[in-house]
């Protein structure tokens, strides 16, 4: 596992400040470590131009655009997981592409988007939101 891929679930945190979130993060920044967020997860938690804290997060991460050919291969996760969340499935593919872990709240959606062919998300024993590649 080479990187980190965060969940909506992690946006919202940091946007209610939670302490936790923000020393997760600060530590990974340190570690040299860039977290990358899909776009379509900033589309999900983004809703105002005051949302100071999430921008001040955003600074810190390399963005997944959704263009074409991710759009595809999302639809392909989606497909394969017989589920329909593209956000879910953006984030999927965005650890996939990078032998990432995912930081989410959600365990139960990321673990129906990633139940495709060859792939395996173990939850960390670490960390009960972190699932790797």
């Amino acid at each position: 596992m080479s990187g980190i891929v965060y969940d909506a679930g992690v946006l919202i945190a940091a946007e209610r400040s939670d302490r936790a979130v923000w020393a997760d993060h600060r530590v990974r920044l340190k570690q040299g470590t860039i977290p990358v967020i899909p776009a379509a997860v900033i589309a999900q938690v983004s809703r105002s131009p005051r949302q100071a804290q999430l921008r001040r997060l955003l600074r810190g991460c390399d963005i997944a655009e959704l263009d074409e050919d991710t759009a595809h291969h999302v639809g392909r996760i989606l497909a394969q997981a017989c589920t329909s969340d593209v956000v879910d499935g953006a984030v999927v593919a965005a650890a996939v592409a990078r032998s990432a872990a995912v930081l989410t709240s959600d365990r139960a959606d990321i673990a129906i988007s990633s139940s495709r062919p060859g792939l395996t998300y173990p939850f960390s024993t670490s960390d009960p939101g972190l699932f790797d590649v």
